[in-house]
């Protein structure tokens, strides 16, 4: 800030001083004086502000956890469990799969322990560590080993990104128009999951439902739940802060004309897996 006042009183000075100038001249001569001082003014702060934050962006870098072929050591707290998975957000970008017995119960009763474990990579399965053992830290802050693999990761549910990519995405989607969802297998719709409770029988019971936008955030039908996968509610918990998910479905039976077209129910399915896109 010294340095820019010392600028511009040289330049305010130089200007004055020269009186061989015409009045064009110096009126062009003021205008450019007065954006090199703004520039100087807010371009000197700005450049401070940039060297300040690339140290700490390299910082950020070198915290990074750096996944070999083999075995990986990683630590962190974990945020989401369910079924055999795992999510410990400073394993960015990872899953854990805990094949076998946790000593605590399950998986879920991990969730907001300090973790420290080991976890093998392979390239085939490249957003994957299996679990190869496992420690917790107890209130008294000492470290005890929860869990051990005794046997090979199972993928019985598990869908990567080249297994999505086979989805497609339902459009053009209304109660009269079955031909939109009718024989495609597997797809894809954007939606929210909603509960809902109904009377069957006389009694009441809940159901899952997906409500499905358009490109219009208009509501356009729903999606009756039959079930989903352990990997799917996982990502679910792990997406908990979006409202509306892309969900990956198997395509089952359509709801029959009568109901369909007063209730907007189009057809049931199984969700496979639910992200951001």
């Amino acid at each position: 800030m010294i340095k820019v006042l010392e600028v511009r009183a040289m330049a305010l000075r130089a200007f004055i001083s020269d009186r061989r100038k015409g009045p064009a001249e110096k009126t062009a001569c003021l205008l450019g004086l007065t954006l090199l001082l703004i520039l100087l003014a807010f371009g000197g702060p700005m450049s401070c502000k940039k060297k300040a934050v690339e140290p700490e962006a390299a910082t950020q870098e070198t915290k990074g956890l750096e996944i070999k072929e083999g075995i990986n050591d990683f630590e962190g707290v974990a945020k989401v469990a369910f079924g055999k998975y795992l999510y410990i957000p400073a394993v960015q970008g990872f899953d854990i799969i805990v094949q076998g017995q946790i000593e605590s119960g399950d998986v879920s009763s991990l969730v907001d322990k300090e973790i420290r474990g080991k976890g093998v990579f392979t390239p085939d399965k490249p957003a994957i560590l299996v679990a190869d053992s496992l420690e917790a830290k107890g209130e008294d802050k000492v470290w005890r080993t929860v869990f051990k693999r005794t046997g090979e990761a199972v993928f019985d549910d598990y869908l990567d990104l080249r297994a999505r990519d086979e989805f497609q995405a339902l459009i053009d989607l209304a109660y009269d128009k079955p031909q939109s969802w009718e024989g495609k297998g597997k797809a894809k719709v954007f939606g929210r999951l909603i509960k809902e409770k109904v009377t069957e029988g006389g009694q009441q019971k809940e159901v899952s439902k997906i409500m499905i936008f358009d490109n219009k955030n208009n509501i356009v039908g729903n999606v009756l739940i039959d079930s989903m996968t352990d990997f799917a509610q996982y990502y679910l918990k792990k997406m908990r802060l979006f409202d509306n998910l892309w969900f990956y479905l198997t395509i089952k039976d359509t709801v029959e004309w009568k109901v369909r077209r007063f209730t907007d129910d189009l057809f049931h399915a199984d969700i496979l897996f639910c992200g951001i896109f």
